[in-house]
């Protein structure tokens, strides 16, 4: 259920369809409860409220508005059973809800989406209440609030370069608001910086003339500092590079904590744009900046805003990660608000990938569990990321995956999430890989290189030239697509994934590993050495390893694990299954049944999927042949 203050009094159902809320009065309590923000407001100030003379009768008067609002507003809630949306506490009522436009207004301007925010208006707020005494404090802050969201909008434009396009709005604000000198100095500008000099310097006088007539005021300094610009012609009145106006604009007014909050915006689109290295130059800076600063609000904010999207199951850098998710741990049992919380446990989730410990699991499960209870997109979002990076501790988890992406790339299109559209896509490719439905992969990666192509994403090409070298299934075409992508600051990617690819196809086709360096397409710097070697393998297991050897009568492509009762558990990723299944066939060779054992047992689930497809980079065949 939603409801709308910003024109009149409405509530939406699930489908956006209006809901019946009968006469004047049953609206009137509702939007007084929506004023009160949750706060229970007392049914005899409902009365006093609603009544300049209350009549006989009138707090069953108000009993029978609330139930009947109540039958509106949740329609299927059982006989008897406990409201959810309107409550009754103590001496009065309460609504329990965060999905009213007038909220989301007001958050949007705070972050400078002032195109958003003010498409949320469709009249005066609470224009059906207009002469409600207790509607009026609210009713002149939101519209504040808006003309100011309109002169930053306009002023964004202007320093945008596009300033004839704002000239037409602002001359109607100056004419519903001529008080307002900022709209007035705002249309000097854009005039001037569209070439009408003129009309700048006339505008002025209008304001001038205005002013000293109707409020008996000069122009402040700063119509009268224009006035002089514009007749002096001076230069820093010329459009400038946005960029620099607004980084320049943003560094003398912004305080220490804006500062902070808007760098984990910008980290967030150097992330996506490739910049993996320099994201973590600073991340972990701004958090521990935040906790300096004692604001605990401001620390849970600065964590939980960053929600790039990951496909990758293995950390970048785990000391920093194991750094974030103390921080996020820390800053958790303050945060009473269900979004920050969500945000906060995907937060944790993400950050401990390769982890088998409970708690990134249970954070995953959570943040779920309380997104889903939200009326937020991107923190379902953020937080079905998480769950899709917790699946990866258990074989045979494809489909569970599948489903996931799924909803991510339905969620995405309905609310304009590309990056989470993108991620979606490259989950079903991984997935459609592991049940070797290469058509659907196809349709997949094809998707995922579209919307990179169109929202500036060049690391999903990484992935998507890897499932072409997978497709292509030659050692040529795994060094091609080795050589060709760029260094992404991403272990795993940038060392060792093409010795494993070299090894699974060579294992697959009973043929000889590659010579390093051989054809034209040899990996350059970034991936060292094609001999495969322990020391340039991050992706296996992390002890009692043998380097891949051709020495005495072993089989190169089984002396892969030192198998025994002590192997130790692959980390949970993509590569789960290809690793258990690797370890199978070195225990096979070795005669070491209770290993071959463990194999089974943790493989029997995946018997269905191929070793590695998981990953959609690499496959070693069905796991069903190890079986």
């Amino acid at each position: 259920m939603e409801f709308g203050v910003l024109g009149p009094v409405v509530a939406w159902d699930d489908a956006g369809q209006p809901v019946a809320l009968k006469g004047p009065r049953h609206r009137a309590v509702l939007a007084r409860l929506i004023v009160a923000r949750g706060r229970v407001v007392p049914a005899t100030r409902l009365v006093d409220d609603l009544w300049p003379d209350p009549p006989d009768g009138a707090l069953s008067a108000i009993r029978t508005f609330v139930a009947a609002l109540r039958r509106s507003l949740e329609p299927d809630r059982a006989p008897r059973s406990k409201p959810q949306l309107l409550v009754t506490e103590g001496p009065g009522y309460a609504l329990r809800t965060d999905a009213v436009d007038a909220w989301r207004f007001e958050e949007a301007v705070e972050a400078g989406e002032y195109e958003t925010a003010l498409g949320l208006w469709r009249g005066p707020a609470y224009a059906d209440f207009a002469d409600e005494q207790w509607a009026q404090g609210e009713r002149a802050r939101l519209t504040e609030l808006r003309l100011l969201a309109v002169e930053r909008l306009a002023s964004a434009r202007v320093t945008a370069g596009q300033a004839a396009a704002a000239v037409a709005e602002l001359d109607a604000h100056v004419t519903d608001h001529p008080w307002r000198e900022e709209g007035w100095r705002l249309l000097a500008l854009a005039l001037y910086q569209s070439g009408r000099q003129g009309d700048a310097l006339a505008v002025l006088r209008r304001a001038r003339a205005m002013l000293v007539a109707q409020l008996s005021l000069d122009p402040g300094p700063a119509l009268a500092r224009l006035e002089e610009d514009i007749l002096n012609q001076a230069a820093h009145l010329q459009p400038a590079s946005v960029w620099t106006a607004t980084a320049a604009a943003y560094q003398r007014t912004a305080g220490p904590r804006a500062q902070l909050e808007s760098t984990v915006g910008l980290l967030r689109s150097l992330a996506v744009t490739g910049e993996l290295a320099e994201v973590r130059r600073h991340r972990l800076a701004a958090i521990t900046a935040a906790e300096e600063l004692g604001d605990a609000d401001l620390v849970a904010r600065v964590i939980g805003a960053y929600d790039v999207p990951a496909i990758w199951t293995r950390s970048d850098d785990e000391a920093q990660a194991a750094a974030i998710v103390r921080a996020a741990e820390r800053v958790l049992p303050t945060q009473d608000h269900p979004t920050m919380r969500a945000r906060l446990l995907a937060t944790i989730a993400l950050e401990s990938r390769g982890s088998s410990a409970s708690r990134p699991l249970e954070a995953a499960k959570e943040a779920e569990q309380v997104a889903r209870t939200l009326d937020d997109p991107s923190v379902l979002a953020f937080a079905l990321n998480g769950v899709f990076i917790q699946s990866c501790r258990e074989a045979g988890q494809s489909v569970v995956r599948d489903g996931i992406g799924a909803e991510l790339i339905a969620l995405a299109e309905r609310h304009a999430l590309p990056a989470y559209e993108i991620l979606g896509h490259l989950i079903r490719l991984q997935s459609a890989c592991a049940g070797a439905d290469y058509v659907a992969a196809d349709n997949h990666s094809a998707a995922a290189d579209d919307l990179a192509a169109r929202h500036d994403s060049p690391l999903v090409g990484v992935f998507t030239r890897w499932y072409d070298a997978l497709r292509a299934d030659t050692p040529d075409a795994y060094l091609s697509a080795a050589a060709q992508h760029p260094a992404t600051a991403m272990p795993g990617l940038d060392a060792g994934l093409l010795t494993l690819a070299l090894t699974t196809q060579a294992i697959r086709h009973g043929t000889p590993l590659p010579e390093p360096d051989r054809g034209p397409h040899a990996p350059d710097r970034h991936h060292g050495s094609q001999t495969p070697h322990r020391h340039h393998d991050p992706h296996s297991p992390r002890a009692n390893l043998d380097p891949l050897t051709s020495r005495g009568d072993l089989d190169p492509h089984t002396a892969y694990i030192h198998p025994g009762p002590h192997t130790p558990d692959p980390a949970p990723g993509l590569f789960l299954e290809l690793h258990w299944t690797l370890i199978a066939r070195a225990a096979r060779t070795r005669g070491d049944d209770e290993t071959l054992a463990r194999a089974r047992a943790v493989l029997a689930p995946a018997a269905a999927e191929q070793a590695g497809g998981q990953s959609g980079l690499l496959t070693l065949g069905p796991i069903a042949d190890y079986l």
